[in-house]
């Protein structure tokens, strides 16, 4: 039986998510409004250089881990709910202006009366769910502009293997060297194999974030499936056993560590 699948929609309680793809149950939140009191009366935005600044400072160390966790999550540019304690009355709605929240993955969407405006409709498969935020917002920009550009789709994909590879463990600087280490780590060979196809196709001298005259969208549509592939071997997959290994009771879990450090003391030979 296929699965179901339901276009995001703003009569819909549930529907295939935009950001993660899964079909999921979405909560739908109305949005109230304060205006910005005078001595802040710009939005809060943050750089990176001054998060580094804020974290070399002398502060309560509570007090800044919290406002790094805080500043962190702004410069994803992902939009995010924060609690206020003891919060403000509330005189204003904002109407026609709406936010579904997925239930799968977290991820927040911003709706114009019954137009989804974020996030924008990406072209490309949707992104593992697992995916590091920056590498996933990398690869949601190339899903945006593969029609527009498939060369620079290609090469934000390219730089988000390579971004991939060095939140792995790798270097982060040879992406055939990064893959042939992870193949030695669990990842199928055919793995590299694809992404050696993929760069003959456009030019083995290829650099990621740079853009090759050869790429095509037929490339970027590769390389869409490589990222994926390479965080589902190499994130989601040791995650769900992780997951399924901690439901197991406690007894059974030691006998299993018991029983496997047997194995390793015998050096492979039945105990």
């Amino acid at each position: 039986m296929p699965k179901k699948s339901v276009p995001p929609s703003i009569i819909e309680v549930a529907f295939d998510c935009p950001h993660c793809g899964a079909y999921t149950t979405q909560m739908w939140f109305d949005l109230h409004i304060t205006a910005r009191p005078e001595e802040s009366r710009t939005p809060l935005t943050v750089s990176r250089e001054f998060v580094e600044d804020f974290r070399l400072r002398d502060l309560h160390e509570k007090l800044k881990a919290d406002m790094l966790v805080f500043y962190e999550k702004v410069l994803t540019g992902l939009i995010f709910f924060e609690k206020y304690e003891g919060g403000k009355y509330i005189q204003w709605g904002a109407n026609n202006l709406h936010l579904s929240k997925c239930y799968s993955c977290n991820e927040i969407a911003v709706w114009v009366h019954d137009r989804l405006l974020f996030p924008p409709a990406g072209e490309g498969p949707p992104p593992n769910a697992d995916l590091p935020d920056s590498i996933r917002l990398d690869y949601e920009e190339a899903s945006r502009i593969l029609n527009l550009s498939p060369r620079g789709s290609a090469a934000l994909l390219r730089l988000a293997i390579q971004k991939l590879c060095a939140e792995l463990g790798e270097t982060g600087e040879n992406i055939n060297e990064d893959i042939a280490s992870l193949v030695k780590k669990g990842l199928a060979p055919l793995v590299q194999r694809a992404l050696d196809s993929v760069r003959v196709i456009g030019n083995e001298a290829v650099h990621p974030g740079q853009l090759d005259l050869k790429d095509d969208r037929d490339t970027a549509n590769q390389l869409f499936r490589l990222v994926n592939i390479i965080a589902e071997q190499m994130i989601s997959n040791p995650k769900h056993v992780d997951e399924l290994y901690a439901k197991l009771p406690e007894a059974k879990r030691e006998a299993i560590e018991k029983r496997d450090g047997k194995q390793i003391s015998s050096e492979g030979s039945a105990t």
